[in-house]
């Protein structure tokens, strides 16, 4: 297994972030072959390479916006037209095809009551990976939450913002007060997550949207926010509700 091959598997077993760079096509002198892999990670960092130089840095580039994005890429070079802006001069033509690794899906729960182990239960059946954050700790057992993969009690805000919340995030916050969920709502706002929503009225949402006004978060930054969340079906029991959530959630996966 080499270099490439290892970091793959390592990345896949950890759910890191990353894109694939592979050169599928190439013709007269290029810096190299067909199959040459390089690995891409969110901050820029790789495993292996693809020719080195300007040209690399453009996939590296392209890769990082895959990883965000969640879409493969084409990239092409002529390597011989530098007046089109090429980066190199090697007389040939290379095609770069880069995808991003397909990792298992996050589903980050902020809260522990009924509709996050509702969430939890219909989560996992859905194949997300389960992470639980709850400030009660009494409240974070196996027994309510059979299906979570990670159980983190602790303080919400620094909980989150000590969260690694990627592109294959998906944020649920299903707090007990809308004070919790401003603050909540303001440590993961900035945050690269799939999807961001929030348990309430349409009255907590105002609420919650004004104090985080207040603290100088732009309209278009709180336009990420799917709140009140999940699909209307007129749901009433923790159940249903998780059903509406996790219906906006792939709605949110399957539609990038």
């Amino acid at each position: 297994m080499d270099s490439v091959q290892h970091a793959l598997v390592q990345a896949l077993e950890k759910q890191t972030p990353a894109a694939v760079a592979t050169v599928v096509k190439t013709h007269g002198s290029a810096p190299r072959g067909i199959g040459a892999k390089m690995l891409v990670y969110a901050d820029g960092s790789i495993v292996g390479s693809v020719g080195g130089g300007a040209m690399e840095r453009r996939v590296i580039e392209m890769a990082q916006q895959v990883i965000q994005q969640g879409a493969p890429h084409y990239l092409d070079f002529n390597l011989s037209r530098p007046d089109r802006g090429d980066p190199m001069v090697c007389g040939g033509e290379m095609e770069v095809f880069i995808e991003p690794l397909l990792t298992t899906p996050t589903l980050l729960l902020v809260g522990a009551g009924h509709v996050g182990a509702a969430c939890a239960e219909l989560g996992k059946f859905l194949g997300f990976h389960i992470i639980l954050i709850d400030d009660r700790s009494e409240l974070l057992t196996r027994d309510k939450f059979p299906y979570a993969d990670e159980l983190r009690a602790g303080d919400l805000v620094e909980q989150l913002r000590a969260a690694e919340i990627t592109p294959q995030t998906y944020v649920t916050i299903v707090t007990r007060a809308h004070i919790l969920d401003a603050e909540v709502l303001r440590a993961v706002i900035d945050k690269p997550a799939a999807y961001i929503g929030m348990l309430g009225s349409k009255r907590r949402v105002l609420t919650v949207f004004g104090i985080l006004k207040q603290q100088g978060v732009s309209d278009e930054i709180l336009q990420r926010v799917h709140a009140p969340i999940g699909v209307e079906i007129h749901a009433e029991t923790p159940q249903e509700i998780a059903v509406s959530i996790m219906a906006e959630i792939i709605k949110s996966k399957n539609t990038k």
